[in-house]
């Protein structure tokens, strides 16, 4: 992974204001592009969930390829080729260990999508 994705995730939600807030400049939008288009698959969507899910389990959520492969109807590497697109997006990242590889979700990412998704309240409007 690059310096720049590594600071990219790094970045508060300040640096990119939610969708709703403020119109994103070039930069933003092209930062916030490569997230969106590696999730617009459904396949990279399940394989990010399934990721993202397993945070209790493990210190850092880890999850093994070897638990992620049986849950489609593809061949392995396919489900490798899915998951490289997400860890050049910088939303994961990865450790072999031995014979598997261990993913999980990059810290931030989801709470910087989320923040970007997110709707301003109207101060005083209820839930």
């Amino acid at each position: 992974m690059s310096k720049q994705e590594l600071a990219l995730i790094g970045q508060d939600s300040a640096c990119c204001p939610g969708l709703a807030s403020a119109p994103l400049d070039d930069d933003q939008a092209a930062d916030l592009a490569k997230f969106f288009k590696a999730l617009g698959d459904p396949v990279r969507l399940r394989l990010m969930s399934m990721i993202a899910s397993r945070g209790e389990g493990s210190e850092r959520g880890e999850v093994c390829v070897c638990e992620l492969t049986p849950a489609f109807d593809l061949s392995q590497p396919t489900i490798s080729h899915h998951l490289k697109l997400l860890r050049q997006a910088g939303l994961i990242d990865c450790e072999r260990r031995g014979t598997w590889v261990y993913y999980w979700v990059l810290p931030g990412v989801l709470d910087r999508l989320g923040a970007f998704l997110a709707t301003p309240r109207a101060a005083g409007a209820g839930a």
